[in-house]
């Protein structure tokens, strides 16, 4: 990358090349190939810029095609309608919702903390419905393959669901792969 300060030859030839309305990837080329340079077409057309030099001209017999007077269809129009007015909704009283009656089990919690929960424990929680509320736990013995116990399991899969994996142990067997001979 050439420094933004271009020698004053290299200013002079753009400004020559210029002169000759040659196009900036030209004149950057030419002046690369005389001053063993490597300004770039964006290099040249930034310092044009900046040396108050304008794009070349076009000439004035262009083959651009004249731009068409563009001719109304005839047929269906579309007539633009206005937006109806948005009626606000009347205000009504909301009445208020009767309480949902929760599924209760036949069961009596333990009500033990997070940190007084044993690995054989209901992890079924209770509580924390208000700010502030602590959260307790079942603590009941859990059901095998669940972190609940039975009445919970029930209560939150339904009465014939089975777990969804079994909370066993992983057997993991071994495999020695053969390897490639060259």
């Amino acid at each position: 990358m050439q420094p933004t300060d271009w020698a004053p030859e290299h200013s002079d030839a753009l400004r020559e090349y210029h002169a000759k309305r040659m196009s900036y990837a030209k004149a950057a080329d030419a002046i690369n190939a005389k001053f063993g340079t490597a300004y770039s077409r964006s290099a040249a057309i930034n310092r044009g810029r900046r040396m108050g030099l304008t794009g070349p001209e076009k000439p004035a017999d262009s083959r651009r095609v004249p731009h068409r007077a563009r001719t109304r269809r005839l047929g269906k129009s579309r007539k633009r309608r206005a937006a109806a007015p948005v009626q606000p909704k009347p205000k009504r009283a909301f009445a208020c919702a009767a309480p949902v009656k929760l599924r209760c089990v036949g069961i009596k919690p333990r009500l033990l903390s997070l940190v007084d929960l044993e690995a054989g424990d209901c992890r079924y929680p209770y509580g924390g419905d208000k700010d502030g509320e602590a959260i307790a736990f079942c603590g009941n013995p859990k059901r095998e393959g669940s972190s609940y116990c039975t009445a919970h399991f029930h209560l939150t899969r339904g009465v014939d669901a089975a777990p969804e994996r079994s909370a066993g142990p992983v057997v993991l067997r071994l495999v020695e792969a053969d390897r490639f001979r060259i």
